[in-house]
């Protein structure tokens, strides 16, 4: 089973969890910290993600570090699911998923747009109110830059790309002037 499926079960689970406790923006936040700490901290992650290290060291490393961090019941719950199916490593995949899902149930989509340059915030600003017209729902934008692009900027949504780039008109230019 792929580590996207694996997240996708965990995060749906989680996700019915924290919204009928309203508890989203809280163990969304402390999942994202613990994540940060995982990633972190080389010898913790190793600790989590080593099959040679026995379920009860493990244990009582995660019991002593919830008492540390006091996060909410809910979560610490979570995180000891995770390490009793031994899915630890995956938290980044779950965090990331849980946030999409949670996202999505709120009809918040997010969007990638790549850019030769940065974009002014003029651009962002109307380039979030399009895209929010053309899905019905509120776009969160994330930003990347390409220098390769040459001009104009690509635009993802899920599996849907809108390409505007310089690249890609000379493309269908030169395909037409050759058809």
């Amino acid at each position: 089973m792929s580590s996207q499926t694996i997240a996708r079960r965990y995060a749906t689970a989680l996700a019915d969890v924290i919204s009928e406790q309203h508890e989203e923006a809280e163990v969304g936040s402390e999942l994202g910290e613990w994540e940060q700490m995982l990633t972190g901290n080389p010898a913790l992650h190793e600790i989590f993600s080593n099959p040679t290290v026995g379920y009860e060291q493990k244990q009582k490393v995660l019991s002593e570090l919830i008492s540390r961090t006091k996060v909410r019941p809910t979560t610490a719950n979570f995180l000891r699911v995770l390490l009793k199916n031994q899915r630890m490593a995956d938290l980044p995949h779950v965090t990331a998923k849980l946030k999409q899902i949670l996202d999505e149930r709120s009809g918040v989509i997010s969007a990638e747009v790549t850019s030769a340059q940065p974009l002014p915030d003029a651009t962002t600003t109307a380039l979030e109110s399009k895209l929010g017209e053309i899905t019905g729902k509120k776009v969160n934008l994330n930003f990347a830059t390409d220098e390769t692009l040459l001009g104009g900027i690509v635009t993802r949504i899920g599996s849907t790309v809108y390409d505007g780039s310089v690249r890609n008109q000379l493309e269908r230019l030169g395909e037409e002037l050759a058809g």
